[in-house]
């Protein structure tokens, strides 16, 4: 199909996708969601078609969960595009988002849409602080916080994604984000939770902010050294990675692991059993 033909049915499927019809603009939303999931030049084509980025973000604040989150999937697979990112980004579509994550009511399913749409605009560094400025780093941390949260481990992720900008992990720690991931790390049932709760950690320790506040939490060291016991090898290295962090910065740290009676069976386990990385830190 030539360009031109592509374009024109593209827009086609676009004006149907704001049709008064439900059935028709599901179907419409479908496609749209189809060919812009694994084709560039589809989403560049649907994102040049005048007024598609306001109407599918319009659709996406539907009362309807499935046009919700079908219009949801087409804005995120746009974001996918490295050259659309900064345009998608703008403050009606991200104070959308937080909306979204914000609201008790929002399908779990559009939940973890907004959260990945969030985290693939903010891949792009210019971003990032975007979202500081807009409030969105309280709100992860807050939804993070519900344990009753079907979207946590896509929350999760994102806030890992944002908190790399250093304004970030400021508001991040500021809004306590430390209690809350380590909350998690120790109470979670899912081991991929429990370790991606430590990577955010983890990124949170390389700026003082996050250190600092690590050193002050109560009982850090012998958290970080029950995480070693564990079976997750992501955990351990997470868990690993914090630990030499406090230990270069806090004498006090080293020796509170020294008193740990597990301590240096564990360093052994890690340093025969364990990954290359973990090995490595060891």
């Amino acid at each position: 199909m030539s360009t031109a033909k592509l374009r024109e049915t593209i827009h086609e499927y676009l004006s149907e996708a704001q049709s008064d019809s439900h059935e028709v603009q599901q179907k419409a939303l479908q496609t749209l969601a189809s060919i812009t999931r694994v084709s560039p030049q589809n989403r560049s084509l649907l994102a040049q078609s005048y007024g598609a980025i306001p109407a599918l973000l319009a659709l996406s604040k539907s009362i309807s969960p499935i046009i919700q989150t079908l219009s949801l999937s087409v804005l995120f697979n746009l974001s996918l595009n490295p050259n659309l990112k900064q345009s998608l980004a703008d403050m009606e579509t991200i104070n959308h988002l937080n909306s979204i994550i914000l609201s008790p009511t929002s399908p779990p399913e559009s939940t973890k849409l907004a959260s990945s749409l969030i985290c693939s605009l903010a891949m792009l560094d210019k971003n990032k602080a975007k979202f500081g400025v807009a409030g969105t780093i309280p709100l992860l941390i807050h939804a993070i916080s519900d344990p009753c949260n079907a979207a946590a481990h896509h929350l999760l992720s994102t806030l890992a994604e944002l908190v790399q900008f250093h304004g970030n992990c400021t508001l991040a720690v500021r809004a306590g984000a430390i209690p809350v991931l380590i909350h998690v790390v120790e109470s979670s049932d899912g081991e991929d939770l429990s370790g991606t709760s430590l990577a955010v950690l983890g990124l949170l320790s390389k700026f003082d902010e996050g250190l600092n506040a690590l050193k002050k939490t109560e009982q850090i060291v012998s958290s970080m050294v029950e995480v070693l016991k564990g079976r997750c090898m992501l955990s351990k290295e997470g868990a690993a990675e914090i630990l030499v962090r406090l230990f270069d910065e806090n004498e006090g740290c080293l020796a509170d692991a020294l008193n740990l009676p597990e301590f240096l069976t564990v360093l052994a386990d890690i340093s025969v059993r364990g990954s290359a990385k973990a090995r490595e830190m060891t």
